[in-house]
């Protein structure tokens, strides 16, 4: 296992030590998701936890069900007590995150905002002084629009690409059936107002930032150790 791969399986295990029996657990997507549900079934067993987990892709969920775990939907449930996310990165000063690498964030963003407690968890290069530095801000499109939307980043100071996948031929289609584009606008000085001006795009479903929403970050540092962020 890399250091990396360590310092995300260590952040997870410090983050999942405040669940407690009979929450309701929102799950993220990606490699860090993947590191939660192992832990939270390992959780589970070892104490006899009664858990349900509301997971925001089919990965996860598939994931989830292979462990035995209790699957709800958000429609099910309308609140989590405790969300467990990755992010691509991490502003250090506010909290305010970019997300959507794993083409999840719409629905992400549906189960973290339902949840009491939002919690990050991360390895130490995803921390960073300022939003936009060296990455890009995923954007979920209707495929109907992607091209009109691209053109209007654009007009916006922007540089937007469709995502295409790498498996195979032609763009990622995200679990909502839609299209990416992963816009550039360099580093973010006011990312309040441009989430709001993107949103107000025809065509555009959600953004990857996620701002004002995270209670804590837990960052898996390359010595091992966990910083925990609030």
């Amino acid at each position: 296992m890399s250091w990396v791969e360590g310092a995300k399986r260590n952040a997870v295990l410090k983050a999942i030590q405040l669940i407690k029996s009979g929450w309701i657990i929102g799950l993220g997507s990606g490699s860090t998701a993947v590191y939660a549900v192992a832990e939270i079934a390992t959780l589970i067993k070892a104490r006899g936890f009664e858990l349900s987990v509301v997971p925001t892709s089919h990965q996860i969920e598939n994931l989830a069900v292979a462990h035995g775990m209790r699957i709800r939907t958000i429609n099910e449930v309308h609140f989590v007590d405790y969300a467990i996310d990755g992010a691509d990165q991490v502003e250090l000063r506010t909290l305010n995150v970019v997300k959507g690498g794993g083409g999840a964030m719409l629905r992400e963003k549906i189960v973290d905002s339902a949840a009491r407690t939002l919690a990050i968890v991360v390895d130490e290069r995803k921390l960073a002084q300022h939003l936009g530095d060296k990455q890009s801000i995923p954007v979920e499109v209707l495929p109907f629009a992607y091209k009109s939307v691209q053109v209007k980043i654009t007009n916006m100071g922007g540089r937007a690409r469709l995502r295409e996948s790498q498996e195979k031929v032609g763009p990622v289609i995200t679990d909502n059936g839609n299209f990416i584009l992963d816009a550039d606008f360099n580093r973010i000085e006011k990312p309040v107002l441009l989430d709001r001006r993107l949103k107000m795009l025809p065509g555009v479903l959600e953004t990857g930032l996620f701002l004002k929403m995270v209670d804590c970050v837990y960052v898996g540092r390359k010595d091992g150790k966990v910083d925990v962020l609030r």
